[in-house]
């Protein structure tokens, strides 16, 4: 079996895009996911859970279908009935992976970066492979010992 951990940031987000229809990386997600062998698990941490409920209910990012956060919580709860989706408390070890993922950023400003490298190391806490639109995410994972994949 193998784990992968969906990313949820906005113009890279595969949680969103399997979620919205009129998401440009929608049909690409879902014919990913869909030959993925059943037993694969997408896996949800609080922070993509959060990610996916904040960007679900933002005007700028979803327009006209801006979800009430009931109804974006409807969204979640229908992803947590599929067979193939888990939702996994953070690793234990957390903080080590995070410190080492953000490393080679710890001489520069790194906004961009602390929400990929936060995602890189609950992946690699869980033993589970990074999926993003991100190339730049994924060339960084691959460049760090990571896994990363883009959805295709």
């Amino acid at each position: 079996m193998t784990s992968f951990f969906p990313d949820y940031n906005v113009c890279f987000a595969v949680w969103l895009a399997l979620s919205v229809a009129d998401h440009t990386h929608n049909g690409t997600a879902w014919k990913w996911l869909r030959l993925l062998p059943h037993q694969n698990r997408l896996i949800f941490s609080r922070h993509t859970q959060i990610g996916l409920l904040r960007l679900l209910t933002n005007a700028s990012v979803m327009g006209k279908q801006t979800l009430t956060l009931r109804k974006a919580r409807d969204v979640y709860d229908r992803w947590l009935q599929d067979p193939r989706v888990d939702f996994y408390p953070e690793p234990r070890n957390i903080d080590a992976g995070f410190r080492q993922a953000t490393e080679p950023f710890a001489a520069k400003p790194a906004s961009r970066w602390v929400g990929d490298c936060w995602l890189l190391a609950c992946a690699a806490g869980n033993q589970a492979m990074l999926v993003t639109f991100d190339r730049a995410v994924v060339e960084f994972a691959r460049n760090q010992g990571h896994t990363a994949v883009i959805p295709s």
